[in-house]
């Protein structure tokens, strides 16, 4: 069976759906294929244990750009997100605990610390202005690196210029809090500005979530950064929660998409892209079907693209060189848990669910500990005290769990990737599962015995079940060298491919991961460019706008 469409996208995953959705506000036809059974790619919501739903891999909202949501009318399409009563509950090591939430962070501080509660505001302040900048850069196409003349460089020197304009509006401190956050360790940054353990602990935990490194690693600064220019109904630097999960987020996209004129396709893995005269022409899907368009879209990690579903022939010697060693690995281990009631902490006694319950509960008390973390996870593969984040979902929405029941998403860190020695995630998850529980209980002495049923996902998993190569989160580590025009690589950070009709709307994309929407947004954009200026754009609806 042949058929053919404007545009193909590989990977029904959120950027997936965002960019499909936008193209076929522009008129094109679009058909999007995803592998598994349900689109969404790893923000989705299914049930684990009879009875108890939960978002099965990704598990918190606030990066979600609202211009994605505006543009796509997200809550027309039914998604609804509520904040957490607390952004933060951290348990201490000498049995206290730190609540971070509005109106109640900087009392919480003094208890530790008088003269951290006294630097807060300044903190934020600065931070903040450093964020508004990010969520400008964040709507941008990078400046693309060009060897092809002065006719293909002017554009991006343009480019380049305007944000250089930008960031000339700065002041010096802010210049100066920039290069430190671009450049140097979570630990540091935030050494410099408190003294005490737990607040350094509940900011420093941001800059090492989904990232396979020490909090004094060059470069988890900026990942603390990427984790705070977000915001929840339009609340800054918010966190929360969408009801029915984070698949209410990607069914609200499909709905949007669909409404617009694009098929959805599950069960409809891609095996190979085609190239006919020096351009993508299509797909292979891995059932044997050959669809063709006129443009293909990977929503996928671009290591998969470049060195599964295209022949290297078709790509230069040095690309595909240099996106071989593409680095992904996320460090997470992520875990869903059926509870029969929710946890009693001994700093904070009760199982009536209260605000603790609704917050991201960070189970790591200090840099030190989370560096140490680390250090085991490099030396035998998992962490002999793991960092864990815990939320409760089912506090603040009761479609997850059967009344009086609970469900819980624990977000762990750090493990190996890869098992040093050739060992296999399938012969040590329950044993690092079973850690992950014991940990928790550590803090909450009834946890384990509340259990009634888990779902494990090593990085092994994460990698089998959602494409995510070697449980990176991300589709690639943020660090400065897989950032902005280098994400994925200096001259292909314009969401274009070495090889014509090939384009990149994924994770692995500017401005890289997070459930943003904002690769998609960004990749559509550049695609209605391109599809303009070569007269194949056949419009049949008003465009969508990309205004910043």
């Amino acid at each position: 069976m042949r058929s053919a469409t404007d545009v193909l996208i590989v990977g029904g995953g959120h950027n997936g759906l965002v960019c499909a959705a936008y193209l076929a506000a522009a008129g094109l036809e679009v058909t999007v294929l995803e592998r598994r059974h349900v689109v969404g790619g790893a923000a989705v919501t299914e049930e684990f244990h009879p009875g108890f739903r939960n978002s099965v891999a990704s598990y918190t909202v606030s990066l979600l750009h609202p211009k994605v949501i505006g543009d796509l009318d997200l809550t027309g399409h039914g998604l609804r997100i509520v904040e957490r009563p607390l952004a933060n509950f951290l348990p201490t090591a000498d049995g206290r605990y730190l609540a971070v939430g509005a109106g109640r962070t900087q009392a919480e501080i003094a208890k530790f610390s008088r003269r951290d509660a006294e630097r807060l505001e300044a903190y934020g302040a600065r931070l903040e202005v450093i964020a508004a900048l990010l969520r400008e850069i964040v709507l941008q196409t990078p400046p693309n690196v060009t060897a092809d003349g002065w006719r293909a460089a002017l554009p991006e020197l343009l480019r380049g210029a305007a944000l250089g304009g930008r960031l000339g509006k700065l002041s010096m401190v802010a210049r100066q809090d920039l290069l430190s956050l671009i450049g140097s360790s979570a630990g540091d940054y935030l050494d410099g500005w408190f003294e005490s353990d737990p607040i350094k602990a509940v900011y420093g935990f941001d800059g090492v979530v989904g990232h396979y490194a020490s909090p004094y690693s060059a470069g988890s600064a900026y990942v603390l950064l990427h984790h705070v220019f977000g915001e929840v109904n339009g609340k800054q630097g918010a966190w929360g929660h969408a009801i029915g999960g984070m698949g209410a987020i990607t069914q609200a996209m499909a709905r949007c998409a669909a409404a617009r004129g694009a098929r959805i396709r599950v069960n409809a893995g891609v095996r190979e892209i085609i190239v006919e005269r020096g351009r993508a022409a299509g797909v292979i899907t891995e059932s044997g079907e050959t669809l063709r368009a006129t443009t293909v879209v990977s929503n996928v990690n671009p290591k998969l693209l470049y060195l599964r579903l295209l022949d290297g022939a078709y790509l230069p010697a040095a690309f595909r060189e240099r996106i071989a060693r593409w680095r992904c690995g996320s460090g997470s281990f992520r875990m869903n848990v059926a509870l029969a009631e929710l946890p009693d902490f001994r700093c904070l006694p009760g199982r009536q669910a209260a605000p603790h319950h609704a917050a991201g509960i960070i189970m790591a008390p200090s840099l030190a500990y989370m560096e140490q973390a680390y250090f085991d996870a490099r030396m035998g593969g998992w962490s002999k005290q793991p960092i864990i984040e815990m939320l409760i979902p089912s506090t603040l929405d009761d479609t997850l769990a059967p009344a009086g029941r609970h469900v819980a998403s624990l977000f762990c860190q750090h493990v190996a990737p890869r098992l040093p020695a050739g060992q296999s995630w399938d012969d040590h998850r329950d044993t690092v599962a079973d850690l992950m529980i014991d940990t928790v209980t550590g803090y909450a002495p009834n946890f384990k015995a509340a259990v009634l049923g888990r779902q494990v996902l090593s990085p092994l998993d994460l990698e089998r079940t959602f494409g995510l190569v070697d449980g990176d989160i991300f589709h690639g580590a943020l660090s400065l060298d897989q950032l902005f025009s280098a994400r994925p690589m200096l001259g292909y950070g314009n969401y274009r491919g070495p090889l014509p009709g090939l384009y990149m709307c994924g994770s692995g994309a500017h401005p890289g991961g997070g459930v943003t929407g904002l690769p998609g947004h960004n990749a559509a954009r550049e695609i209605l460019s391109d599809l303009r200026r070569r007269r194949w754009r056949r419009p049949r609806r008003a465009p969508p706008s990309f205004d910043a």
